[in-house]
């Protein structure tokens, strides 16, 4: 008899909690990937995504083939595929790595219940955040909704306990035993029409780690981590990021608990992934302007660090911490354009992209989700670019038309669009 374990956001042998429970428990596992045409079909042909989950797949299946195993590859609806698997393998437990976000729990609910019907175990582990679900709660047991108390006990219950690596090497004997191709082959997707671009390393950068606290604002240095790629599909441990945020600054740990905060957001909240989280805020009248939405979206507001942040979005698939906040507070207060469209564009363009940090940074930004900016919080662009990118620095490098007739007059003007943004809120929360 095999076990199934079940990889999906967890691209990685090594500090796998779910692999290490389902080798430390079976006596053969035959690990496996689905291409899930669920999510695929949302999916432009060319995105990149695709192309670093077919590469992170293939080293991984060269991994497990190094211990004379296999990943075994997919194609299709899980929910059907699973029962199958299981049954070619004779498999009498599927294992897998939870995940939180309103799809996947719809989706494990399903499968948990088809697997049940043929008496066939479906277990979970806990392997994307250090804790998860009810491990940080109030007193009265709700979960936190505001976030520095939520990090204060998410720092106090802490211990080496939930940052220890998981030692699957340990039990790597118990994979099955099968050959395969290097090489994966899946006809409905067509991986060279993609153009290649090179994705971050996913070795954890500690010096730069160590100077993240002073430099991390400004985006003209290359400051940031670049490990948000490799969180988001698993390619590196949490456990690991967290061991080395607590030796080398706590301001990247604080980084880090935001992303456990808005992953138990999505999961207690799930109305928050399309809904405003605080939903008076749903009365807001925005506005519909699709040639203010076109210039955000081109980089074209007249707005220099906008639009560099744009620019730097849709030739990379990367945006700054910093800007991501600039750009999102100028399209929701600036332009009173719903907070959803702009999340919906970074849902595209984004490499780095997670449902539940880039709907909670949304909410932030637009004033209506947990723990958020004040709605009469307006970041002003200009005062933004004079404090972080004085120089003109990085405007220079993305805009390289700015300070030319060429570069376009700002399509709104702040103290009118602060004045309107501030009314429009005010009448939608006092009715």
């Amino acid at each position: 008899m095999t076990s199934i374990f079940w990889h999906r956001r967890d691209f990685r042998i090594n500090d796998n909690a779910g692999l290490y429970k389902a080798l430390k428990n079976s006596k053969s596992v035959q690990s496996i990937f689905i291409f899930d045409n669920a999510i695929l079909s949302k999916l432009q042909k060319d995105d990149q995504r695709v192309l670093f989950i077919h590469q992170e797949v293939e080293h991984l299946k060269k991994q497990y083939q190094q211990f004379g195993s296999d990943l075994k590859v997919y194609f299709g609806n899980p929910v059907l595929l699973i029962p199958e698997i299981a049954h070619e393998f004779n498999a009498k437990v599927v294992y897998t790595n939870r995940d939180y976000e309103p799809y996947a729990l719809q989706r494990d609910t399903q499968i948990h219940t088809l697997l049940s019907d043929l008496n066939i175990e479906f277990i979970g582990a806990k392997d994307h955040v250090i804790f998860e679900k009810n491990e940080i709660s109030k007193l009265d047991g709700l979960p936190y909704t505001v976030f520095t108390p939520y990090s204060r006990k998410w720092k106090e219950k802490l211990n080496p306990f939930f940052t220890s690596e998981y030692q699957v090497e340990k039990y790597v004997g118990n994979l099955s035993k099968t050959g395969g191709k290097v090489l994966i082959t899946i006809k409905e997707l067509d991986f060279e029409s993609i153009k290649k671009v090179s994705f971050p390393s996913r070795e954890v950068p500690i010096e730069l780690i160590q100077s993240y606290t002073d430099k991390r604002d400004f985006p003209s240095l290359d400051a940031t981590s670049h490990l948000s790629l490799h969180l988001r599909f698993g390619t590196i441990s949490i456990r690991q990021l967290v061991r080395t945020a607590l030796s080398n600054n706590p301001t990247f740990l604080n980084e880090l608990i935001w992303r456990d905060f808005y992953q138990m957001i999505i999961f207690h909240f799930p109305h928050s992934a399309k809904d405003s989280f605080k939903k008076q805020y749903d009365r807001i009248e925005w506005e519909h302007n699709e040639a203010h939405f076109d210039s955000w979206c081109n980089g074209k507001t007249g707005y220099p660090l906008v639009d560099a942040g744009m620019r730097e979005l849709n030739s990379t698939g990367f945006m700054h911490n910093r800007v991501r906040m600039v750009v999102a507070s100028f399209l929701t207060k600036h332009l009173l354009l719903d907070w959803r469209i702009g999340e919906t564009y970074f849902a595209e363009k984004l490499l780095d992209y997670e449902l539940a940090s880039n709907v909670g940074g949304w909410q932030w930004a637009a004033g209506c989700g947990c723990d958020a900016a004040p709605y009469f919080r307006v970041f002003n662009p200009t005062t933004q670019q004079e404090k972080f990118d004085k120089n003109f620095e990085y405007i220079k490098k993305w805009v390289p038309e700015f300070g030319t007739s060429n570069y376009p007059e700002p399509i709104i003007e702040h103290k009118f669009a602060r004045e309107r943004v501030l009314e429009r809120f005010k009448q939608a929360l006092n009715n």
